[in-house]
């Protein structure tokens, strides 16, 4: 087995950390979340399709910020965009800039569902943004959601600190399960205003999941018939499965829909966008404020980067990259023997170990993710990855052979 990497400096960095911020780092970026003890803490930079962390190992960054980095890091075009709008105009005033209306009006012309849009920081900031909207246009109370929408009280996990009559009316479902979804309109459907769900579905350390033939438009079609705001959160396919979100890739458009992640390559900014009808609450009855909110460098990056999406036609190159990955990956998975499972190609890819009663499963997952993290590799254990443009065909075969010599060494487990 590879040598374990030197972590002194992320390790020093993570107990100076601990020290002065509750739990080191926020969330799902903690060290428990990986590998604890072969995982570096702190990142130092980055460039292209590459990280490097504090200690100067070098990874193929195959998460890619949790999947921000559509085209690569340090991208030169967009950064320099962002700097001549800060040396030349400015990002933070008492009004907004007109670069708003540009990425508005490019937004409807790519986004079947959009005809108008608001602009955040987060994709927490938006798909509460769009549940609010939902209730206010419908003056109805419950929500049924589908997939992973942030951090805010109405959908966040983990309850501790949050009231339940903040959440007592949202209610969940799983993906794929349409039947469950015509269960719930039978019992509550005067009442819900709207639905809200990942086109493709992502739960945390499962595997991605493509939507079975009708159950978007299922859906779709039961919400209509209900008078429901159907909302796509597409702040993990948006940008990334086709410029269009998954709306357009899988031929169903919601009333709303919600942005954030790739439009940006990195720069934060979510966006919520839907229907006119829907989206007109905002002007009076539904309030939405934030001083940080109409600040422009992100969205001078947006505009960016769709424009070198455009012109390189980046999601056709990452798409067949993809493809050929998952193909490669999918091969080397069935030669090993291993009880694992391969998917989320040609955009999320997720490699998971097939649960068993003994929960060897485990065992396996961190034996594996050490193995490929030692190597060079950086991904994570239970969240998939992502493709950027930036992945040269090189890196991409180099991951493929870890892979798979990985997969060969755990057959000592069995």
């Amino acid at each position: 087995m590879v040598e374990k990497l030197k972590l002194e400096k992320s390790e020093q960095y993570y107990k100076e950390a601990l020290e002065v911020i509750p739990g080191a780092i926020l969330g799902i970026r903690r060290p428990y979340n990986f590998v604890v003890g072969e995982y570096p803490i702190f990142f130092e930079s980055a460039d292209g399709g590459k990280v490097k962390d504090v200690d100067g190992n070098e990874y193929i960054d195959m998460l890619c910020a949790y999947g921000p980095i559509i085209i690569g890091h340090k991208e030169k075009e967009i950064d320099d965009a962002v700097i001549a709008q800060i040396q030349n105009k400015g990002f933070c005033f008492s009004l907004t800039q007109e670069i708003q209306n540009k990425l508005a009006k490019k937004l409807t012309e790519l986004i079947p569902s959009c005809e108008k849009s608001v602009f955040v920081k987060t994709g927490s900031d938006a798909t509460t943004t769009a549940v609010r909207v939902a209730r206010g246009y419908t003056d109805r109370t419950k929500i049924l959601r589908c997939g992973y929408h942030g951090w805010h009280d109405w959908c966040v996990e983990v309850k501790g600190g949050v009231l339940p009559k903040t959440y007592e009316d949202v209610i969940e479902f799983e993906y794929n399960n349409l039947e469950q979804v015509k269960e719930l309109f039978e019992k509550y459907g005067p009442e819900i205003a709207g639905v809200i769900i990942t086109p493709v579905g992502h739960p945390l350390a499962h595997e991605v999941e493509m939507p079975k033939q009708g159950f978007l438009e299922g859906i779709r079609e039961i919400t209509e018939k209900n008078g429901t705001v159907l909302i796509f959160d597409e702040i993990r396919s948006g940008f990334r499965v086709n410029l269009g979100g998954a709306q357009k890739e899988f031929g169903v458009t919601p009333d709303m829909s919600v942005f954030g992640k790739a439009i940006a390559n990195g720069y934060p900014i979510g966006v919520v966008v839907g229907k006119s009808e829907f989206m007109d609450v905002l002007a009076d009855k539904v309030f939405l404020s934030s001083t940080f909110f109409p600040n422009s460098l992100a969205q001078v990056a947006a505009l960016k980067t769709i424009e070198i999406m455009e012109r390189d036609k980046i999601l056709d190159v990452i798409r067949e990259k993809g493809t050929k990955f998952g193909a490669m990956i999918e091969k080397i998975i069935k030669e090993s023997g291993i009880a694992c499972t391969f998917s989320g190609a040609p955009w999320m890819p997720f490699i998971t170990f097939d649960h068993d009663p003994n929960k060897l499963y485990k065992k396996l997952r961190n034996e594996f993710y050490t193995r490929l993290i030692r190597r060079g590799v950086f991904l994570q254990p239970y969240h998939h990855g992502y493709i950027a443009y930036r992945h040269s065909e090189e890196d991409l075969e180099y991951v493929a052979k870890v892979i798979k010599e990985s997969l060969e060494e755990l057959k000592q487990f069995l």
